[in-house]
């Protein structure tokens, strides 16, 4: 079930020029804030993309300091745990 907003939060967030909505709950005091979802879906986007670039730093960093394993022996880990062949 997807909530609708109630006439006074609608009026709110047609009103607020900035494109998002801050509210609180009134039983736990914790804060919200409402944006369009394509607003949204953009902001998640960017995060995943700097989540993603955070981890490839830092597996460069790793490789550069002679962590990890050579690829050779992650792809037999691979195969030895999904028991496929060896490749001859």
């Amino acid at each position: 079930m997807i909530p609708k907003l109630t006439e006074e939060l609608s009026a709110a967030v047609a009103s607020n020029d900035n494109g998002s909505l801050e509210v609180v709950n009134p039983h736990d005091n914790r804060t919200y804030f409402i944006v369009e979802g394509s607003v949204h879906q953009q902001a998640m986007d960017a995060l995943r993309r700097q989540q993603d670039h955070d981890a490839i730093a830092e597996g460069i960093a790793q490789m550069e300091a002679g962590e990890g394993k050579p690829l050779n022996d992650a792809f037999e880990d691979i195969r030895v745990r999904l028991q496929l062949p060896k490749q001859a």
